[in-house]
């Protein structure tokens, strides 16, 4: 990659890189520089945005499709938002009037969208593994907006570069996930992300919210919020998923946040300057108390959402890019 390729200034660009990969379909796919070379240029994006810098025409006469097979207003916004700011025409797609509704197959729907010659496909699926075999049919680069438990890279990677903002770093940091860590995404993509940097990762949940066999992806388990929480620098709240829980996980949300809630007298057993994240949306009062969540001393909740604009700018930016190289 070379400073003329990129929306940016040859100032603002990070160190030449070859990124090679067609799609992003999840963090398990990157090695530590991929991600660091990911952050950098992040980073330079959230800086031309805060400073509310001009949009760029990287994506000038190219089309993003956002295509949401479940709802996420945060997400899409975010995507839409990226591919507005790089100059792509956006499109999003309401699954639920289209033939896709009417029992058109995944296949059909590669062919369709191969016919309007997208340049980006964005796809979020509730079953894990349709991204990756929708990536495998189509001809331009899949962005994996979250797919089933499996993975949600953006998401793991805009937390990363949240947290890289405030401490200078993921190395030797101590990171705990706590709650439906059964049903996220989120999480899995973020252990793989933080692991991968450096960072030591807890999952702190009730038994029945932590996936069998959780130890052999090098975390370590707990199921006491105050003890889990001991010496961490981060905590990062899950939302309890109860749309995808088939019975009941929980006592009551009621119990569940005793026990497992985030507020003050949980969090004094954190590092004294611990943050607090949150992929949203928040369930405040089940998952973290609102005092808490809205502490602008500790929380990153904000700067999450802020962050995603920037690297879902610079994952569009990188595989558009590639896709130009690939087909001159």
């Amino acid at each position: 990659m070379t400073a003329a390729t990129t929306g940016l200034s040859a100032q603002d660009q990070p160190a030449e890189f070859p990124f090679p990969h067609r799609h992003l379909l999840g963090i398990q796919d990157l090695s530590p520089d991929e991600i660091t070379y990911l952050l950098d240029l992040s980073n330079r994006y959230a800086e031309h945005n805060r400073a509310r810098g001009p949009k760029f025409d990287l994506m000038r006469d190219k089309i993003l499709i956002n295509l949401f097979f479940e709802d996420s207003t945060r997400t899409r916004t975010s995507f839409e938002l990226a591919g507005m700011r790089l100059g792509a025409d956006v499109i999003n797609i309401a699954v639920a009037n289209s033939s896709i509704k009417k029992g058109e197959t995944i296949v059909d729907t590669a062919m369709t969208l191969n016919a309007m010659h997208a340049d980006a496909l964005v796809v979020r699926h509730s079953n894990a593994g349709a991204v990756k075999l929708l990536s495998e049919k189509v001809n331009c680069a899949v962005i994996n907006g979250g797919d089933g438990s499996h993975e949600h890279p953006t998401q793991a990677l805009l937390d990363a570069l949240t947290i890289r903002r405030r401490k200078g770093t993921l190395q030797g940091l101590l990171v705990a996930l706590c709650g439906d860590v059964a049903h996220s995404r989120v999480a899995r993509s973020n252990i793989y992300l933080l692991q991968t940097m450096g960072a030591r990762v807890r999952v702190i949940a009730p038994p029945t919210l932590i996936p069998a066999a959780m130890e052999r992806l090098g975390v370590e388990v707990f199921h006491d919020m105050r003890a889990g929480l001991e010496g961490c620098d981060i905590v990062m709240m899950l939302r309890l998923q109860r749309e995808r829980m088939e019975g009941s996980f929980v006592p009551s949300v009621h119990e569940y946040f005793e026990f497992y809630g985030l507020d003050y007298d949980k969090l004094q057993h954190a590092k004294p300057d611990a943050l607090i994240m949150h992929p949203g949306p928040m369930n405040r009062g089940v998952e973290i108390d609102s005092d808490v969540a809205d502490d602008i001393d500790r929380s990153l909740i904000r700067e999450q959402v802020e962050m995603g604009v920037a690297v879902r700018m610079a994952c569009l930016d990188v595989l558009t890019r590639e896709r130009l190289v690939a087909t001159p």
